[in-house]
């Protein structure tokens, strides 16, 4: 309606000057990561694949890290986000709620992921790294390292998931404007993708098995200017996503909301929604009652199903043991349009917070997630990435459960990247290609047992939420 805000916006010197590192504030700490010999890793075991200056946030258990100005320089290029209001939607759900989401599809990459991607490759060119290797599911993380190397200077080998390299071409494209390499994987660039290759020709690979690639061609660089970078689940990249949430803070203090009630973010590694439910992840752990919602596909049900577990971050098992929600190393996902969900594990900090009980998991259906997809289009007007359609189903379940109480709720959501190379997905949606479909009990079963062998995770918690 004319004169209704549906925009809020700081100005450009109001970007967080810190980011927030949750570590600092679990009621149980962490359980550690584990190496090959059952030991606690230490820092040098991570050198050959991280710089120091990574490795330090990795393992830091300060609650407050400065952001160098080089990196805010770059950030600011886009950020603060806009904050907005989905005025559209609720009229269209006739719900008393009021819907807020932060638009992260204003990025050059057109999602949240430049947030990592830009200080990850600031911090190694600080280190005298030259080269970088990466994962990519659906391409945006791809997309996101290979502009932030065309902008300082790095050069960028991205190798990403098969099915997703053939559903989505037009992230390669990117990737090569931006100067980068992409490769689909498996490959056969490395051992661990020609093992697999000889094992199944027709795999469409995971980001289990794109990670191993990626860490293997960075190992393989024997002049130390080649390392890795990841685009989720580590604490590092948890850490600097989380500029979403600090800037809602004070954006929804501008409309009037103390806190929200409700914080939703889809869920895959856990970097979209780490970022936006972190710094409210504090309040709750202060007193706040918040409701915080990480949502993923009924395909890959890592926190509403998998065990936590001790499991390693790659197929070819090269990463260390993480204590982490997991549905095993070895377990590929069906080839669901939501790329950048279809991950085995969830981020440590993610899954420490679903111990303690901080958190409410929701898990959907890939065709229920589209029919939100168009909702939102049809309303809002614009077009959402397959993974943040996940989240956008788990608002109209908050808002319609609004409705039907007739209580008046403040949701926030992570509007984590546009759908505009996604369409390839919703033309098979409209013309009814896409099928649904969850885990099978029998294939949750086969996981279990294949991760009998790794050394147990107890579930460490204060009691307080649980």
């Amino acid at each position: 309606m004319p004169g209704e805000t549906t925009l809020y916006a700081l100005p450009q010197d109001a970007i967080p000057r810190q980011w927030y590192n949750l570590a600092a504030d679990l009621p149980t700490p962490m359980l550690p990561p584990l190496g090959p010999d059952g030991q606690p890793v230490e820092a040098h075991h991570l050198a050959a694949i991280f710089p120091d200056n990574i490795i330090a946030q990795e393992m830091s258990q300060e609650r407050w890290i400065d952001i160098p100005e080089e990196v805010l320089d770059i950030l600011t290029r886009w950020r603060p986000t806009p904050l907005r209001r989905a005025r559209a939607l609720e009229r269209l759900l006739k719900t008393p709620a009021k819907i807020y989401y932060k638009d992260e599809s204003v990025s050059p990459a057109g999602s949240h992921k430049p947030n990592t991607a830009v200080p990850q490759v600031w911090y190694n060119r600080q280190a005298g790294i030259t080269h970088l290797t990466t994962e990519t599911g659906a391409g945006q993380w791809g997309s996101s390292l290979a502009y932030a190397c065309a902008l300082l200077g790095l050069d960028c080998r991205v190798f990403m998931v098969k099915v997703s390299f053939e559903q989505k071409p037009f992230r390669k494209t990117l990737m090569e404007l931006w100067g980068g390499s992409c490769i689909a994987s498996p490959s056969m660039e490395t051992a661990s993708g020609r093992a697999i290759l000889a094992h199944d020709p027709d795999c469409p690979g995971s980001l289990g098995i794109a990670i191993s690639e990626a860490v293997e061609a960075a190992l393989a660089d024997r002049s130390g200017k080649t390392r890795y970078c990841l685009g989720s689940v580590l604490n590092h990249v948890m850490l600097h996503q989380s500029i979403i949430g600090l800037e809602a803070q004070r954006q929804l203090g501008q409309a009037g909301v103390a806190q929200p009630d409700v914080v939703i973010g889809c869920a895959g590694g856990g970097s979209n929604f780490a970022g936006i439910a972190f710094p409210f992840l504090r309040e709750k752990i202060g007193g706040a009652n918040i409701r915080i919602v990480p949502v993923e596909p009924l395909s890959c049900p890592t926190l509403t199903r998998a065990p936590f577990v001790y499991d390693h971050g790659d197929q070819a098992r090269m990463t260390p043991l993480m204590p982490m929600h997991s549905l095993g190393s070895n377990y590929i996902p069906s080839s669901i349009h939501a790329g950048g969900l279809r991950y085995h594990g969830m981020s440590p900090l993610v899954s420490q917070a679903l111990v303690e009980g901080l958190l409410e998991p929701a898990a959907h259906d890939q065709l229920q997630c589209y029919e939100a997809a168009l909702r939102w289009a049809r309303s809002e007007g614009t077009v959402p990435a397959p993974e943040t359609s996940h989240a956008i189903a788990q608002v109209i379940v908050e808002a319609e459960r609004a409705r039907e109480e007739g209580v008046e709720r403040n949701i926030l959501f992570c509007y984590s990247g546009h759908g505009m190379m996604d369409l390839v997905g919703y033309r098979k949606y409209l013309n009814g290609e896409l099928h649904g479909g969850g885990m099978s009990d029998d294939d949750l079963a086969q996981t279990k047992a294949a991760l009998a062998g790794h050394p147990p995770a107890a579930e460490r918690h204060s009691g307080r939420w649980r």
